[in-house]
């Protein structure tokens, strides 16, 4: 990444509903995807600075057989080669209303993807169902994704999940492996959105807890020596938390550019959380290293300088 300048800019970089944000660069320029809202199934902006963000579109206008409409959540989108794109995603499923996560595959960043199934990847119909499926590439280029049971649906414990992807990403391969559970007060009776970071040679989970529609809500991190863990957790306050700028900050996903890292997240405004209007809208928050741990330098409405060009 190169910087043709540095700007100033405030949060939040879409204003609108945009829930559960990912993002994803191809050939210098980032594609944004959400969850279900008012853009469609799988809301998709597009900017070329992670600032200013054009409307694509939905990225999914079929529903796949095993799903039903509404309640389509937190797509996160893996590349392989330039031509293939696969969307893990959250549905609800057709036939117990659980939450399950299905994979959706296009041709382009911008869709549409597809999903062909007449039953969903990953259910875990014991456990509540599955949900907020994220992909992940170790330093020697093999797949995993991560993703969390929905226990809180049921009232039994969630755990964050890890299991290897086959080479196209279609497919499981051996057995999933159990990394954290919420086991402090400020996690409440859930963990969710995993995304996992590769730090000085260091795995680092990031996670969010507690109601997502409540002021509540956080982010936290785990670290390994080794992808399946023992993963710790440093400390027992979250990693972010509310603000007096935004409520409620969490599911993100950690980019680099230009030489600068961010974690793009939604958070709610402070004075209404869980409104419908205008919802949880996406932010970025700079994210530091102090002595191999990370800083979140926010949620903050005015943010110093970014890079802002690809």
């Amino acid at each position: 990444m190169s910087t043709r300048g540095t700007v100033t800019f405030t949060n939040p970089v879409h204003a609108r509903n945009f829930p559960d944000p990912f993002v994803l660069e191809v050939d210098g320029r980032w594609y944004g995807y959400a969850t279900q809202g008012e853009l469609g199934t799988l809301p998709i902006l597009r900017s070329d600075d992670l600032v200013t963000w054009d409307v694509v579109g939905d990225g999914m206008p079929r529903l796949a057989p095993w799903s039903v409409a509404g309640r389509h959540w937190a797509p996160e989108i893996a590349a392989f080669g330039t031509d293939r794109y696969v969307a893990y995603y959250t549905a609800t499923e057709r036939v117990t209303r659980n939450q399950c996560i299905g994979i959706a595959v296009a041709a382009s960043p911008e869709g549409p993807f597809e999903d062909t199934a007449e039953v969903p990847f990953i259910g875990q119909h014991d456990e509540g169902g599955s949900i907020d499926a994220s992909p992940f590439t170790d330093v020697d280029g093999t797949r995993y994704l991560l993703w969390k049971n929905d226990g809180n649906h049921i009232g039994v414990e969630s755990w964050v999940y890890l299991q290897q992807l086959s080479p196209d990403g279609l497919e499981l391969v051996g057995e999933p492996q159990r990394l954290i559970t919420h086991d402090q007060a400020w996690e409440g009776n859930l963990v969710e959105g995993p995304f996992l970071w590769i730090h000085d040679g260091r795995y680092v989970l990031f996670y969010s807890a507690n109601d997502y529609a409540s002021a509540d809500y956080g982010v936290g991190y785990v670290v390994a020596d080794e992808l399946l863990g023992p993963y710790t957790k440093p400390t027992d306050v979250p990693l972010m938390r509310s603000t007096d700028d935004a409520a409620g900050p969490g599911h993100g996903m950690v980019v680099e550019t230009s030489g600068r890292t961010w974690y793009v997240h939604h958070a709610w405004p402070p004075d209404a959380v869980g409104a419908k209007a205008p919802g949880r809208t996406m932010w970025l928050t700079e994210l530091r290293w102090t002595d191999g741990a990370p800083v979140l330098d926010g949620p903050r409405v005015r943010v110093g300088t970014a890079s802002a060009q690809a």
